[in-house]
């Protein structure tokens, strides 16, 4: 690793590190949000929603109606928090085949045929695939990659950081449509009916574009990895936490605990494949939906499938390795995971009531509106517009977390307007991903951040927030740099964004 790099990402993370306790970064961001919509409540900063007409205000988080929601709606504010239900559920499953031995006999199964060298693509790729399982993505491959790492002898933190990379940063790259472009391009499809109101688009229209994004993607971050982010960790000598990678189990009780385990798995899987395909009995497809659409149902039940796979198939894995005796050893390993967790559920109280307040002010719907305004008027060159787009993407994504949620203030202003000078929905859409997935890896606002760092403290106890800052920032600056190159390779060649989704776009004629 060069040393310059070397030292710059040593330098980000003793400048990181010097930050307070997350817990009092997010109440520093509060403060500070609280004065903003202070500000811009007394300016009067608004913005007109372009599909309803409606004039949006900032509102004063002082207000007698947030002062009001903020006392007594916090427990739903804190119960409300995205990731926080999943994160619980899927780990009670992942408790018991953590500590009946279960994963750490799949790794070690899975470790002998491949080779060190190879870890990194494989994990990345995986994450790509992962997409289709929303956030349990995050609580499922993230502690396993490091389990696989610090098996092969390598950093168990260089497995947390391409499995992020691969989940979050890369999140704009998706090999398999899945639910997100069905809701990303539905909401675009709602922006062109403003211009045109028969417009038909596929919600496949990104398909080629995010394929193509994460196949390249794929070496770029192999090589961030490999020869950038491990090198800079150094050698693996620390210990395991309790229960990770220790596997005494006897030969022959393992084989058999591991083929009961994967009968179980195939009882489960074929369950939820039933729940989807059973003529008359679907409850898992949304019958009143059209394509893609009617499947949303299924991809939400994954936290349940996660959860229930891990608890069965651990379950009766340690039932025959000797590892669990009855149902009480399942619930202390339940308990015992879910301890694990509790300093993400501290931060997580002040991280989900930062989000609520933010959407209580109006700032970001404001921001955003008023951002696709400014781009609008700059009159420039079509690719230049579109990397434009894309870098304003990317710093919202510093302070709002929902990409759904810019996308529904910024898609009616921005694609209309370029649908006008020639840039079809789906390459706008195509964009505007891009840009809004760069910094998910190293934004500590960003939902699942903490979480990631509380995992990466199971392996070394003194991690903080700038550590893992400089872990993800080269990938995150290659992703970007990957990101930008093909939007305007996309954009210079009109190559197809999709099927059926050309790159340019003509009005048609009235």
């Amino acid at each position: 690793m060069p040393g310059k790099t070397q030292k710059w990402l040593d330098r980000v993370e003793r400048w990181g590190n010097a930050l307070p306790d997350p817990v009092f970064i997010f109440l520093g961001l509060i403060a500070l949000l609280v004065a903003a919509s202070v500000a811009a409540a007394l300016l009067g900063w608004s913005a007109i929603n372009p599909v309803s007409g409606e004039v949006l205000t900032a509102k004063s988080l002082l207000s007698a109606e947030n002062i009001g929601k903020l006392l007594t709606e916090m427990p739903d504010t804190m119960a409300n928090f995205p990731p926080l239900g999943l994160i619980l559920v899927v780990m009670l499953g992942a408790a018991v085949a953590e500590r009946s031995g279960l994963f750490t006999a799949l790794m070690n199964r899975a470790m002998r045929g491949v080779p060190n060298r190879f870890l990194s693509p494989a994990i990345f790729l995986i994450g790509l695939l992962s997409h289709q399982a929303a956030d349990a993505a995050y609580v499922v491959l993230i502690p396993l990659s490091a389990i696989i790492f610090a098996a092969a002898g390598r950093h168990p933190l260089s497995g947390i950081a391409i499995a992020y990379a691969g989940i979050s940063g890369a999140f704009a790259a998706n090999l398999l449509p899945g639910q997100f472009d069905v809701l990303m391009l539905g909401i675009t499809k709602s922006a062109t009916t403003l211009l045109v109101p028969d417009h038909m688009l596929n919600p496949l229209g990104n398909w080629y574009f995010t394929a193509a994004l994460g196949l390249i993607l794929i070496p770029v971050t192999w090589f961030v990895n490999d020869r950038i982010v491990e090198p800079r960790l150094g050698a693996w000598t620390g210990s395991p936490p309790e229960g990770e990678i220790e596997d005494e189990a006897d030969p022959g009780a393992q084989r058999k605990g591991l083929r009961r385990a994967g009968l179980a798995a195939l009882a489960i899987a074929l369950l939820f494949a039933a729940f989807a395909l059973w003529p008359g009995y679907t409850p898992l497809v949304d019958n009143t939906a059209a394509g893609p659409a009617r499947l949303e149902p299924f991809y939400a039940s994954l936290v349940a499938g996660f959860m229930l796979l891990f608890l069965i198939c651990g379950w009766v894995y340690g039932a025959a390795v000797g590892t669990i005796g009855s149902h009480r050893d399942v619930v202390k390993m339940m308990t015992e995971g879910l301890a694990t967790v509790t300093p993400f559920l501290v931060i997580s109280f002040f991280a989900a009531h930062f989000i609520a307040m933010f959407a209580w002010s109006n700032l970001g719907p404001v921001m955003a509106i008023n951002g696709a305004d400014w781009l609008r008027a700059q009159q420039l060159a079509t690719p230049l517009l579109l990397i434009l787009l894309l870098l304003m993407s990317s710093v919202f994504d510093l302070v709002i977390g929902s990409a759904s949620a810019k996308w529904s203030a910024m898609a009616p202003i921005v694609v209309p307007m370029l649908m006008l000078l020639g840039i079809s929905p789906e390459l706008t859409t195509a964009a505007y991903r891009m840009g809004d997935s760069i910094f998910n890896i190293v934004t500590p606002v960003a939902s699942n951040f903490v979480l990631v760092l509380v995992l990466a403290q199971r392996w070394r106890h003194d991690f903080g927030v700038g550590s893992l800052i400089a872990l993800m920032l080269p990938f995150s600056i290659a992703i970007g740099l990957t990101g930008l190159c093909l939007v305007g390779l996309w954009t210079g060649f009109e190559l197809p964004v999709g099927p059926g989704a050309p790159a340019t776009y003509a009005m048609p004629a009235r």
